[in-house]
């Protein structure tokens, strides 16, 4: 291989990470924007409880996350096969959701599982095109601790927000 084929697959590689990343902050955030620049205008989803277009997905998907106390995605292992303008992914993900029920009580749930993605490099950007969530794992944990306090007695100043008002998104506009 070419040192130049070399430096171009280092590249897409690390455009698809990028991507990857993208999707845990945008879900994790509610940014639809954020969400739209993941997926390709013709991408689907298959993501247990829905399939179809990947944007109608975000759609369907936003109000379900906003209304969680809280998420967390990570991605860790990522498999990428390139194939030219078309690569074939596998990457390992958790997701953390607190949720309240209708009652009022809360209940945390961790899900582990792969993100089986068909990615395509469109005008030198790479997007999801079609992506199908396999679940290998959930613990469903009850009621959380209260973290009303903080942790370490600091308050709730410091603790994440499952919005636009997270202090990740001011420490990227500045």
């Amino acid at each position: 291989m070419r040192d130049g084929q070399t430096l171009e697959a280092l590249w897409d590689r690390e455009a698809i990470r990028d991507c990857m990343m993208r999707y845990c902050r945008g879900i994790d955030r509610c940014d639809r924007e954020t969400l739209r620049s993941v997926y390709w205008p013709d991408g689907t989803e298959d993501h247990q409880a829905f399939s179809g277009n990947a944007y109608d997905f975000i759609d369907w998907c936003l109000p379900l996350t906003a209304r969680a106390l809280r998420t967390m995605h990570t991605v860790g292992n990522i498999l990428i096969d390139l194939r030219g303008s078309q690569a074939k992914i596998e990457t390992h993900f958790h997701a953390y959701e607190g949720q309240r029920r209708k009652d009022g009580t809360s209940f945390e749930v961790i899900v582990g599982g792969r993100y089986l993605d068909t990615m395509e490099k469109r005008v030198g950007e790479w997007r999801i095109l079609h992506r199908v969530m396999l679940v290998d794992w959930f613990r469903n944990m009850g009621a959380p601790d209260d973290i009303a306090g903080g942790v370490y007695g600091k308050g709730p100043e410091r603790m994440g927000r499952h919005d636009m008002e997270d202090l990740s998104v001011q420490h990227f506009k500045s």
